[in-house]
């Protein structure tokens, strides 16, 4: 007797992106622009998106950053405290 455990997430997945890319080319094929139209509609999509990701990835470095250097600021606080505790003992 064979197990049935479901789809897995990458397979839900994998159907979501063929379906939506699928849609996007019967979409493409029945617009009603002329070719040269979509063909600058697509590329100004397309440059916003690249711009959309570069704000993204620079974002992300951004609090990137930023966690990095509260991590070292919390690291370095903890260092101090264990050496005024190590100072208190040996006093």
């Amino acid at each position: 007797m064979a197990r049935d455990e479901g789809a897995g997430a990458g397979t839900v997945l994998l159907a979501f992106i063929l379906g939506a890319v699928s849609g996007a080319a019967v979409a493409l094929l029945y617009a009603p622009a002329s070719g040269n139209e979509t063909r600058e509609y697509l590329g100004e999509k397309a440059r916003e998106g690249r711009e959309r990701a570069a704000a993204a990835a620079a974002k992300g470095r951004e609090m990137m950053d930023q966690g990095r250097e509260t991590l070292s600021s919390a690291i370095e606080r903890g260092r101090e405290a264990y050496q005024q505790a190590r100072a208190r003992e040996n006093a």
